[in-house]
């Protein structure tokens, strides 16, 4: 029996001591309609809380800036209606002993092939305004000019009035959403920035904006409030995309963000297994980001299951529980590469995922069905 008593250690994350290891991750699950989360919408954050996780990050939500995203059925953090759903989630988790956070969100300039979920083809759409570091739809195709300085200002003003209105809801920190190939990873990703001033050219450069919107944010938070960077090496253009191509080279991108105060870099993988390098190491992304940088890391991909969120998707696949992968998941944490396991899909089928994994009944663990998906708001939300 895999001993999983680890995971159930506190750990500190700015003013708050959290009392287990495990996160309930950002799901962007098309629910919130005309970007406002339902009373449903923040009875399934409460459930998961309930359910054992420690730390709740709400799925991406839309910053105040005209260009940050248009999916009617994401979220959004402008306008009253929106925000009075935002507050009662906040609340909502809070009643269930959870440390609650929103995952602020501008999409930037983004190409993708269908919606996984609505089947619409998503390509640039210049009505928008879209706005990205050098005009870079994908590797090699400029569809428009880079951002001006007035343009990287705005947005970075968009998200500190998202951090701003987070403490005003209630939250008790913010993620910036800087992975998936959205706006802040545009700019870490060098096939997509091509900038010769202080936002690209070199590798610390290309992470200056990051580190810019983590300045901003900070100071409309109260102190001790964390701030959380996503990040990423595959995009949803290009599974097999890196931010760095060393570990070196991963440092210096990421010491802009550690200067300017991060508190924990969630670290976005399809399978949490992989290497993040081809050197030989078997320390993944979230194994190599701690190392480099020293700051607390989390690690998401899988976990628990035997198929990643597109394979499982694209093919109907229900993606069952994978004790060999547990094994090595606690292996990894007792060595000490992550301090944070985020379980998505696996929380989404079993709420008490925590709470079965603490007690060793894996048996009771569910497997996850892409039927879920039609309506994830009701799974087990009565249980």
């Amino acid at each position: 029996m895999t001993d999983f008593s680890g995971l159930f250690t506190p750990f500190q994350l700015g003013k708050f001591t959290l009392p287990n290891r495990i996160v309930f991750p950002p799901m962007g699950l098309e629910v919130c309609e005309g970007g406002v989360p339902s009373e449903e919408a923040a009875q399934y954050y409460a459930r998961r809380a309930q359910g054992g996780a420690s730390l709740v990050i709400t799925e991406g939500v839309y910053i105040d800036h005209h260009s940050s995203g248009d999916n009617p059925m994401l979220g959004r953090f402008h306008g009253e209606d929106a925000f009075e759903g935002w507050r009662t989630v906040a609340t909502k988790v809070h009643e269930a002993g959870g440390i609650c956070v929103p995952e602020l969100w501008h999409v930037g300039l983004i190409y993708r092939g269908p919606d996984l979920m609505t089947g619409v083809e998503v390509a640039f759409r210049p009505e928008l305004g879209q706005v990205s570091p050098s005009g870079y739809i994908e590797p090699g195709k400029q569809v428009c000019d880079g951002m001006t300085q007035a343009q990287i200002d705005e947005v970075i003003a968009a998200y500190a009035r998202g951090a701003s209105k987070a403490v005003e809801l209630g939250f008790d920190g913010i993620e910036l959403h800087g992975g998936h190939g959205y706006i802040i990873d545009q700019f870490f990703w060098k096939a997509l920035n091509h900038r010769t001033d202080r936002y690209g050219g070199s590798a610390r450069e290309c992470g200056q904006f990051a580190a810019e919107v983590i300045t901003a944010c900070r100071e409309h938070l109260e102190p001790g409030m964390p701030v959380i960077l996503r990040i990423s090496n595959w995009k949803m253009i290009d599974f097999a995309a890196r931010i760095a191509d060393t570990p070196e080279e991963l440092e210096e991108l990421l010491a802009p963000a550690v200067e300017a105060g991060v508190d924990l870099f969630d670290c976005s993988q399809r399978r949490f297994w992989e290497p993040a390098f081809d050197d030989g190491s078997d320390l993944n992304l979230a194994g190599w980001v701690k190392k480099v940088t020293g700051v607390p890391s989390c690690t998401i991909g899988s976990v628990g299951l035997d198929a990643d969120f597109f394979v499982n998707l694209a093919e109907g696949k229900i993606a069952e529980l994978n004790t060999v992968r547990l094994d090595d998941l606690m292996r990894r944490f007792d060595r000490g590469d992550f301090d944070l396991v985020a379980v998505g899909r696996a929380m989404i089928a079993e709420p008490d995922w925590p709470q079965f994994v603490r007690d060793g009944d894996l048996h009771q663990l569910k497997p996850f069905s892409p039927s879920l998906m039609a309506d994830p708001l009701m799974a087990h939300v009565k249980d």
